[in-house]
């Protein structure tokens, strides 16, 4: 059964809020000198971190996605993104933590809620729990002062990842791929999605964005996602077409298509 922990309020309260400044990119740290978030000031709407442009690849997926919904909001970045640039999406994040939502609204220009944004002070895991059936894409970027909280990394919480989807939903999550237990993060995710995960590295060997699929993207041949990529680019500030190299690199694929596994069971996670 899925639990909320209560301990997390605590621990995520604990953390200092802090911003920096160097060369034109102002940055977020929680509790350490890790950056959280980064903005370049002249161009406050880009998304400045490679890892954050490859968690928008759930683009390359499908056209008729509406409702996303976000855990975790850091200084705002993917969610400024989509409101300016993806009109036809509507987000929800939920943030646990009051001094980030006002630190991202007062230095990184999140704008305030309206009706294709809504921020939410709340604890996500309670919120995951609360609503199954009801979001298009999560997106879950829930770093510490410590990493990736456990809370956010067990089968449970996977699972309950899966039923927050709706039946065609897509899974898109922020990992450190040094971390030691990546490998068991990501079984755990491939169990919760029968298999059906697809990842992307975007740093060496730093963050990794893995996307978990409820049910299998209607094409997945490279020439569809090359072209999808294309007409992608004309309207975003991101490298999608090197993303797609990237996906058929990384992931079971043949000259033509990508590859999801299917029916993970059984596994001693």
């Amino acid at each position: 059964m899925f639990r909320v922990a209560r301990h997390l309020m605590k621990a995520v309260m604990g953390d200092s809020v802090d911003v920096s400044e160097t060369d034109g990119v102002r940055s977020l740290h929680l509790g350490s000198i890790t950056i959280q978030s980064a903005m370049r000031i002249r161009d406050p709407f880009a998304l400045e971190l490679t890892y954050t442009r490859g968690m928008m690849c759930f683009l390359l997926f499908s056209t008729t996605l509406k409702q996303v919904l976000a855990i975790g909001l850091g200084g705002g970045s993917i969610a400024k993104y989509i409101h300016a640039y993806c009109p036809e999406l509507v987000s929800k994040i939920v943030e646990i933590n009051p001094k980030i939502i006002q630190v991202a609204r007062s230095q990184f220009y999140l704008p305030e809620n309206d009706l294709h944004l809504e921020v939410i002070e709340g604890d996500g895991l309670q919120y995951l729990a609360d609503n199954n059936d009801t979001a298009d894409v999560l997106m879950i970027d829930a770093f510490d002062s410590n990493g990736i909280p456990p809370d956010f990394c067990s089968q449970d919480f996977f699972d309950q990842c899966a039923n927050s989807l709706k039946s065609d939903g897509i899974l898109t999550i922020n990992l450190w791929g040094s971390d030691k237990k990546f490998d068991v993060y990501l079984q755990r995710i491939e169990q919760s999605f029968n298999g059906m995960v697809l990842i992307l590295p975007t740093g060496k060997p730093g963050n990794i964005a893995v996307f978990g699929f409820k049910r299998e993207p209607a094409d997945l041949r490279l020439a569809s996602l090359r072209e999808r990529a294309k007409i992608l680019e004309k309207t975003h500030k991101i490298e999608f077409l090197q993303f797609v190299e990237k996906l058929a690199e990384h992931n079971p694929s043949s000259s033509n298509r990508l590859f999801l596994p299917r029916n993970v069971t059984g596994l001693d996670i």
